[in-house]
């Protein structure tokens, strides 16, 4: 068994350093909802340093609320945001000796690409358009992993570590109990399902079948690095490689 393991990095946490030896892969805030050209920098310097595949993170255009905040915007804005934030992060990574290996949507454009088909497309333009070498993380089961693998590009799809899920296959609301998980007993039984049985129990009590190949932890969240090394220690007992999504077996 292998698996990818993820942190959204960047984003004003003080764990990023720490969680780059644990991950195989980073999703790095482009400055659109935290972070900046001097964290970016940062995050990558020590992602090339560490062998850590770096990711883009782009986001609204909404700091107050750290991008999680749905937002009804034309299809062409999305795709213009998602090149800008693109482009910055690859000339940060081409001059630190590296470059960016895959895009994830954060937060709200995250979780209205899995459903919309609009907003879906947008990105998937947008990674396509700027190198279709580029993968694409998207929630497992969604309709953006769908469209992703439709124009040619590769898609991994995605399982969290900390969130609680619904029947549907959808992530809880983070306003709606059940959302976090905060007991790292209860995030290991949690991931451990998804990788082992391709499975994962909702909030409800209803097993949905997932097919994830990489698991996100994230980096803002107060157990980041506590469930990080409980997590890859874990695994390894498990006999699952760790490894990034680009040489993953499908």
């Amino acid at each position: 068994m292998d698996i990818d393991l993820n942190a959204d990095l960047g984003e004003g946490g003080d764990s990023d350093e720490a969680l780059l030896d644990l991950v195989s892969s980073a999703n790095i805030a482009c400055g659109w909802h935290a972070g900046g050209a001097n964290a970016m920098r940062d995050c990558v310097r020590m992602a090339v340093q560490k062998g850590v595949a770096i990711g883009a993170h782009p986001s609204f255009h909404d700091p107050d609320n750290f991008g999680r905040k749905e937002m009804d915007l034309p299809a062409d804005d999305i795709y213009a945001g998602i090149l800008y934030q693109l482009g910055a992060l690859s000339a940060i990574a081409q001059a630190e000796g590296g470059r960016v290996a895959h895009l994830k949507p954060h937060g709200a454009l995250y979780n209205q690409a899995a459903r919309d088909p609009a907003i879906a497309e947008a990105v998937v333009s947008a990674v396509h358009d700027f190198d279709p070498s580029l993968a694409v993380f998207g929630l497992a089961n969604s309709s953006f992993i769908d469209m992703a693998r439709h124009a040619g590009l590769v898609a991994i799809e995605e399982g969290f570590a900390d969130r609680g899920y619904r029947a549907d296959g959808s992530l809880v609301p983070r306003s709606d109990p059940g959302a976090l998980i905060h007991s790292e007993d209860e995030m290991l039984a949690h991931v451990l399902s998804m990788v082992r049985d391709r499975r994962v129990r909702a909030v409800t009590g209803e097993w949905v079948p997932l097919n994830v190949r990489t698991l996100c932890l994230h980096g803002d969240g107060p157990h980041a690095l506590a469930f990080a090394r409980r997590l890859r220690s874990a695994l390894e007992a498990q006999g699952v490689d760790v490894h990034a999504a680009s040489t993953l077996r499908t």
